[in-house]
């Protein structure tokens, strides 16, 4: 009997540094606001039955049964039914990895009827092993994807890259520039959550680590140079300053003042007079 060898090649092999971050298998039934949002990280999502829409950066692109999306990080989506059957679908987060699509594409949309039962088992085994958590499944979990982008790669015809992910960077950034806008306003964690599209508790952990200090600590300073203008460029009343920089009463906006200013609001008005 004939025995045929096939040696492995030892090449440079680049690692495919991803890491599944949750599984999630839902059935949208129009029963839950579906609304815009995006992610620091990419998101793989499968389509096992019904009909309806995918919206991207403000564009609706149809979806239906077997059609497989990849929406890299940073790009605002959301995914809603149409027609009689409900959407049904199973989306992987994904951290350390983004596709290049060429131009200024950040997702791509296919169907992968064709290869129907090879997706279908990726993403139906990652589910079930995520579900169950049986010894060892994090190992299990890592081999089936990457095996489920080697799989991506061949199918499709756009060259992909495997690059960090920039964490919450446009959200953040979003974030920044909305408190700057709005600082005499009532803003709560809740409120930036809202804004970002972001778990409140992970969103406090990006624009911490992106900007070096929490979101309601980086309000207060905005407010504290806001209420620091208007003492040295109006004849408003410390009351009238303190509600114009956003501050919920006078006592309060004076503690704050002079925590981070060392001197009280009078005193630097005074001294802002003096020069």
């Amino acid at each position: 009997m004939p025995i045929t060898r096939y040696p492995l090649e030892t090449g440079e092999i680049d690692p495919i540094n991803a890491k599944l971050l949750y599984v999630t298998h839902s059935i949208y039934e129009n029963d839950w606001p579906s609304l815009p949002h995006m992610h620091y990280f990419t998101e793989l999502c499968y389509i096992k039955k019904g009909t309806g829409n995918y919206l991207i950066e403000d564009q609706n692109f149809p979806i239906k049964e077997d059609d497989f999306i990849i929406i890299n990080s940073n790009t605002s989506h959301t995914e809603r039914s149409v027609g009689e059957i409900p959407l049904e679908y199973i989306i992987l987060g994904v951290e350390g990895l983004n596709f290049s699509f060429g131009g200024e594409h950040e997702h791509l949309i296919f169907n992968c009827r064709r290869d129907h039962e090879e997706f279908a088992y990726f993403m139906d085994s990652l589910l079930e092993e995520m579900e169950n958590k049986r010894p060892h499944y994090e190992l299990v979990c890592q081999d089936l994807l990457n095996m489920l982008i080697v799989k991506l790669i061949r199918r499709t015809n756009f060259s992909f890259e495997f690059v960090p992910s920039v964490k919450s960077s446009r959200e953040c950034i979003k974030l920044k520039q909305y408190m700057e806008a709005n600082y005499n306003q009532n803003i709560t964690l809740d409120t930036l959550a809202q804004v970002s599209h972001l778990n409140k508790y992970y969103m406090v952990h990006a624009f911490t680590r992106q900007f070096g200090c929490s979101p309601m600590n980086y309000l207060m300073e905005v407010r504290i140079k806001a209420s620091k203008e208007l003492l040295a460029s109006t004849d408003y009343s410390i009351t009238e300053v303190a509600q114009s920089s956003g501050f919920s009463s006078q006592s309060y906006f004076a503690q704050c003042f002079l925590k981070h200013c060392h001197m009280t609001a009078s005193a630097y008005r005074k001294a802002c007079q003096g020069r």
